[in-house]
């Protein structure tokens, strides 16, 4: 597929309807993803994160799910995350990286200079995403640790 890294771990998550995750990225050792959904639908969202990018702060957002197959490739410097649309989502992602929790950071899902549309009601989040910071403070953080 082009993809010129290779892939060291595979991951497999399942979510309920409402629920988003992210957004997150790791810092020093960005891994890139290859997300699928494999049983119900998800609205993929990436965000550009890499400083001095010509599409720094823009988002891209992917409906994937069983029916469509697609897979949305997230190189290494984009910050990922995802919402369920259906009742019940499974994906799968492969990863360029080892998972590091030291290493991981995110920004805030409901941030209004990104202006994400993430198509739920009631968005369920974990304690984790809802203390995630904005964006802008997010990337001063990421430009302090490189």
């Amino acid at each position: 597929a082009g993809i010129p890294l290779e892939f060291v771990q595979d991951n497999h998550s399942k979510s309920y309807q409402g629920v988003i995750r992210g957004l997150h990225f790791q810092k020093i050792f960005p891994q890139g993803k290859l997300v699928r959904c494999i049983q119900g639908e998800i609205l993929d969202i990436v965000v550009d994160i890499r400083i001095g990018s010509p599409t720094f702060g823009h988002t891209l957002n992917v409906k994937l799910n069983q029916e469509n197959k697609k897979l949305v490739w997230v190189p290494p410097g984009l910050a990922h995350g995802y919402s369920v649309l259906s009742e019940t989502s499974e994906i799968l992602y492969k990863v360029t990286d080892y998972y590091n929790p030291q290493d991981e950071a995110g920004i805030r899902w409901n941030d209004p200079e990104l202006v994400i549309d993430w198509q739920v009601n009631n968005p369920q989040l974990s304690k984790k995403d809802q203390d995630l910071p904005l964006f802008q403070k997010a990337m001063r953080r990421l430009s302090q640790s490189t």
